[in-house]
């Protein structure tokens, strides 16, 4: 049972997603039984883009740098949304610079380097590599306060402008100049 509004959202796009990649499949199969083709290899394992991967998709690259080595290793992630922290007194916009915001990697947290072989200091940052068509953020409300023991629901202001630039993009980025309307906000009242 879906929690929230974001939960609900997450749930909808991946179950149409999984209904329409099924549909696709069967077209498949369906096809192949008529041509007599069965024996082929399938093409790729890979599950079918849908229209919803189309216009929500959006493409992440997380990069490492270890600062012994220098080596920079980097991992594509795709997402439908962007979660992103709240602070008091914070934009949209202060949201999204921290979410990409370089972060050094030291103590329990090292990097395991594959140059170096070893666990070393390192910096970690997100970049958007792939703007979708329509943006879904997500704003965490809830933050886990050591001193409680518990999570703690943030009800802080958070500014957004009508319009919206990415810019904290990759520098092998697509469609870089994207302009985004507002055009929903979802607000969560309630006990939970």
């Amino acid at each position: 049972m879906q929690q929230d509004a974001h939960e609900f959202l997450n749930y909808l796009l991946n179950t149409i997603a999984d209904i329409l990649q099924e549909e696709k499949k069967q077209e498949k199969q369906n096809g192949k039984l008529k041509n007599g083709n069965m024996n082929e290899p399938a093409e790729n394992n890979k599950p079918e883009l849908t229209w919803v991967h189309e216009i929500f998709q959006g493409t992440l690259t997380n990069e490492t740098r270890c600062l012994n080595c220098e080596t920079v290793s980097s991992k594509d992630e795709d997402f439908l949304d962007l979660s992103v922290d709240v602070e008091q007194n914070t934009s949209i916009t202060h949201c999204l610079r921290d979410f990409s915001n370089t972060e050094t990697l030291c103590s329990e947290q090292k990097y395991y380097c594959e140059t170096c072989c070893s666990k070393q200091e390192a910096q970690k940052r997100m970049r958007v590599k792939k703007l979708p068509m329509i943006l879904a953020l997500h704003l965490k409300r809830f933050k886990y306060m050591e001193q409680l023991h518990r999570y703690t629901k943030l009800s802080y202001r958070v500014v957004f402008p009508l319009e919206l630039r990415l810019f904290n993009t990759s520098s092998d980025a697509v469609n870089l100049d994207r302009m985004y309307d507002l055009v929903a906000v979802v607000v969560h009242c309630g006990r939970k």
